[in-house]
């Protein structure tokens, strides 16, 4: 998969998962059970992990290719 490619599917990730998060600051998601969850627990760390993933993920690539 060329670079560009890998950027822009998790870029879209970290867009499209970032919907639920504002429903739960803004809206009603926080109080209905499994969604509130879901959001917590799924949504949340997906959502950082593929920010940091974007930010310093050459890093990450860099150290496996030395190792």
């Amino acid at each position: 998969m060329k670079a560009s490619t890998e950027r822009m599917i998790i870029r879209w990730l970290h867009i499209l998962l970032s919907i639920p998060v504002i429903g739960y600051i803004y809206g009603p998601v926080a109080q209905l059970h499994y969604a509130s969850l879901a959001v917590k627990w799924v949504f949340f760390p997906v959502i950082v992990l593929s920010g940091l993933w974007l930010w310093k993920g050459y890093w990450v690539k860099k150290g496996f290719r030395k190792a």
